[in-house]
């Protein structure tokens, strides 16, 4: 028997992204790394499966490959315009650890072009009012059989 399960764009994406070595991959490229020795040495994937998950996202439009040298064929990584879409997630994850993940000082700091520290917060496109849980109404969700 078919049970309902709730369509989620959340799911979706996360069949592209939604694994640890794809989006430390996609770290590196937002950090200008762009070539895969680098990733993986950065990242500390095995090659097998960097190679995998840089295909995958490829595939789904998130990356390109650039060759950049032909004898032997070699290639970097460049963010399409779906890859650069995920600036704002990859900040508000990394602002999440941060939080509460991180113990001390985080890490990584990006400054903004204003001069400030690069803290984002999420906001409402029409008032600009900052998200917060208890401002959201659900308008819509779909349901389907599963398998």
């Amino acid at each position: 028997m078919a049970t309902p399960v709730r369509e989620c764009s959340i799911a979706n994406a996360l069949a592209v992204i939604g694994e640890r070595w794809s989006l430390l991959a996609l770290r590196e490229v937002f950090f200008g790394v762009r070539r895969f020795d680098q990733i993986q040495r950065n990242t500390g994937a095995s090659r097998d499966i960097l190679a995998a998950r840089l295909r995958t996202l490829v595939e789904h439009g998130v990356l390109r490959k650039v060759q950049y040298e032909q004898h032997p064929p070699r290639y970097e990584y460049v963010l399409t315009e779906a890859g650069q879409g995920l600036q704002s997630v990859l900040q508000a994850l990394m602002q999440w650890g941060d939080r509460h993940v991180t113990q001390g000082e985080p890490p990584t700091v990006w400054r903004h072009s204003c001069g400030a520290e690069l803290a984002t917060k999420t906001v409402c496109a029409h008032c600009d009012e900052e998200l917060r849980p208890g401002a959201l109404a659900l308008v819509h969700s779909r349901w389907r059989e599963s398998a």
